[in-house]
């Protein structure tokens, strides 16, 4: 183990006694594992919550998936359009609030912020956009001499291959020293920026290091693409955008990474393509690779790692073992050895079928943990078709024609993805109970359609003037507008009486919310969209940007989930479930579903569980509390046995990991409730709870 500095030791030692009372980072801190040694609201009185303040941002533009952090007595978060601010943890009264007057950040999504101090250097790190913020903690101005007059530019290590493409951060990075390791949320498409992962100066902004994703010649992994696919403008991806958990003793940070990009079809990358879909153990210092370890090899099915991994110490067979556990959207754990990658549970690589589309490779097996058991269903058969669905023959007779095994290829007639492209797990990631090494996650159930079609574009000039609507908008929206509200995707149906043309335009550059934007589009194509949109587009030939002519022979049908006539999952419940699992031995401890439809349950059917987005929150009070649910509910349970004990009603869903914390000798749980994803309806606010005061 490398000998840290004395300053460095103190530091580490003031913030972990601070995470004794507060909640000073991302998921609850390094190691990700939303975890809370306070037991003051425990399995006995946590039916006394109430709600001790409210503050309401006045923002409902878009999600809002904001984990607060609380350091010093302060809340700091961010707004749905990322405007950041500073409350009083103990009363909900507003400190500072920062809005940026660029218009980037209005559709950007944020996951939170970074609190960093260096005696009375204190700053807030966020990004909006393809931008990195620096702001003094303690006023909300920006740090005017942090990279250019307050930001950085997260493009600046991708090369010349991102210029002029989508690049965001949702996720906040992590600290180690004064340095910041970013993440990035970037396009799925053909033609989407590199995710090299980046380490920047958080005093000067200055770029520290780079990690290639994307391997050159002479690099680790360069033989696993084809050749020259690191300068190829239609590969990119393999990206960081879940976040990351950092073992600042070791000085080694854990970054799991996504699919490369396009997401469905890789005749154009053959090989198993790392540093894609792996877990990266690197060097914090340098990026040095130290280990890794790929979780689908040449994904073809969105499998990108949905969560930042947990940092643990287990009981294995009588040793202790400090590991690492990733969970994935198939509903698999994987654990590792922290400081080597050695699998802690032996795992398989499977035989899998290889009959994809014309011109794709794929791989001729994918790994398997054996331990622990998924924690949530991955293969589908025709006893699972609900058999209470009104158009049960209409499910059945769709379900025999789709390819339907958890490693089947994409297909033309339509290919089930199961757990869905959200998982099984999600990013609001597993929590871990260091004192009985129990893992807790939440997931969901809910089978997708993955089809291709031919691509019916093959020219670079084409006269039709809904040629770059087709290209970038139809895979989502529809070729005639009409989108996919239930899978939750808007009609664009008559938009040009709801939305103005500047509007339009700022949401095709910007994005907004899980819509990436497509900086790369000339001023000619942005005005072929809009004009199609509104209906004053003109005759003219369109080209098609050079750089971005190359078209794929297949493209994407959407993001189509498989539900009834209702709107409901075809398929058997659970849709939703929250489980224990024993990490000492890989053991399920407890399932149980999470979340109802009121409507269903007033019929007599049994709860069925819900799609769920934000992670919980385990406790030494003996309690695992979450939110999550599309049904506008916070529930507790007891952590050993997974009894509900208590709920409330919210005044909307609220899709983001919640929080606790202490303050003046009160233990206070906070929400961020915002709605709006899964059709719920718009939220604003902030909601801390705490037990009731007593009346003597």
């Amino acid at each position: 183990m490398k000998k840290l500095p004395l300053l460095f030791s103190i530091y580490l030692f003031i913030v972990s006694c601070k995470h004794d009372v507060e909640w000073p980072e991302y998921l609850g801190g390094p190691d990700r594992n939303h975890y809370s040694p306070l037991d003051q609201i425990n399995v006995k009185n946590v039916n006394q919550l109430e709600i001790a303040w409210q503050y309401h941002t006045n923002d409902t533009s878009a999600q809002n998936q904001c984990n607060p952090i609380i350091v010093d007595g302060r809340l700091y978060a961010t707004t749905a359009s990322v405007e950041v601010f500073a409350l009083d943890a103990a009363t909900g009264q507003e400190i500072w609030r920062y809005r940026s007057a660029r218009d980037t950040q209005w559709f950007s999504k944020s996951r939170g912020v970074v609190y960093w101090e260096d005696g009375n250097d204190k700053r807030i790190l966020f990004s909006a956009g393809s931008n990195l913020y620096a702001l003094d903690a303690e006023k909300g101005t920006l740090i005017k001499d942090f990279g250019d007059s307050g930001n950085v530019d997260l493009k600046k290590g991708l090369g010349e291959l991102a210029q002029n493409k989508f690049v965001a951060a949702p996720t906040p990075g992590t600290v180690f020293k004064h340095f910041i390791i970013m993440p990035l949320h970037l396009s799925e498409s053909a033609g989407a920026a590199p995710g090299f992962i980046q380490c920047f100066d958080i005093k000067t902004g200055k770029l520290q290091w780079i990690f290639k994703t994307i391997p050159g010649p002479g690099e680790f992994g360069y033989d696993t693409w084809e050749k020259d696919n690191y300068k190829n403008n239609q590969v990119g991806g393999a990206n960081a955008w879940a976040g990351m958990s950092i073992d600042r003793d070791r000085e080694i940070v854990y970054v799991p990474t996504g699919s490369a990009a396009f997401d469905f079809y890789g005749g154009n990358r053959k090989g198993n393509n790392l540093f894609a879909n792996c877990l990266l153990a690197l060097d914090a210092n340098s990026g040095k690779r130290i280990w890794h370890y790929q979780f689908t090899h040449h994904d073809v099915w969105d499998r990108d790692l949905p969560a930042p991994p947990n940092l643990i110490k287990i009981n294995r067979k009588g040793r202790i073992i400090d590991a690492v556990a990733q969970i994935t959207k198939q509903g698999y754990v994987f654990v590792f050895d922290r400081e080597t990658g050695e699998p802690i549970f032996p795992i398989d690589e499977v035989p899998v079928p290889t009959d994809g589309v014309q011109g794709e490779v794929l791989s001729p097996t994918q790994p398997i943990s054996r331990l622990p058991k998924p924690f949530a269903r991955n293969t589908l058969s025709e006893n699972d078709i609900n058999p209470n669905a009104e158009n049960y023959s209409e499910l059945m007779g769709a379900f025999k024609g789709f390819r339907k095994n958890m490693y089947d290829p994409p297909s033309t007639e339509g290919t089930l993805i199961f757990p869905g492209f959200d998982g099984g797990g999600e990013w609001g990631g597993a929590a871990f109970d260091p004192e009985t090494g129990y893992l807790y996650v939440n997931a969901n159930e809910m089978p997708w359609i993955l089809k291709l079609n031919k691509n019916k574009i093959s020219s670079n000039s084409l006269s039709n003037n809904n040629i770059v609507y087709t290209k970038y908008c139809s895979s989502c929206h529809k070729e005639d507008l009409s989108g996919n509200v239930k899978s939750g995707y808007p009609s664009l149906k008559d938009i040009k009486s709801r939305r103005s043309q500047s509007y339009i335009e700022k949401i095709l550059v910007g994005g907004k919310g899980m819509m990436p934007g497509f900086p790369q589009l000339t001023k000619a194509e942005r005005e072929s969209v809009i004009g199609f949109l509104m209906g004053t587009e003109k005759q003219e030939v369109v080209s098609v940007s050079s750089k971005d002519s190359e078209f794929l022979p297949y493209s994407f049908d959407g993001y189509n989930k498989f539900l009834d006539k209702n709107g409901y999952p075809a398929i058997t419940p659970p849709w939703g479930t929250l489980t224990a699992i024993d990490l000492n031995n890989g053991e399920h401890v407890w399932q149980r579903r999470l979340g109802e439809f009121a409507e269903l349950s007033a019929k007599g059917i049994p709860v069925t569980g819900t799609e769920n987005y934000g992670g919980g929150v385990v406790t030494k009070g003996g309690l695992f509390m979450i939110a999550a649910t599309r049904d506008s509910k916070f529930r507790a349970f007891d952590k050993m046995s997974g009894k509900q004990i208590w709920e409330t009603e919210l005044p909307t869903s609220s899709f983001a990991s919640l929080s606790t914390y202490k303050i003046n000798d009160i233990q206070y749980v906070v929400l961020n409730v915002g709605g709006t994803k899964l059709g719920t309806k718009k939220g604003d606010s902030f909601i801390a709870y705490r037990l009731k005061k007593s009346k003597h």
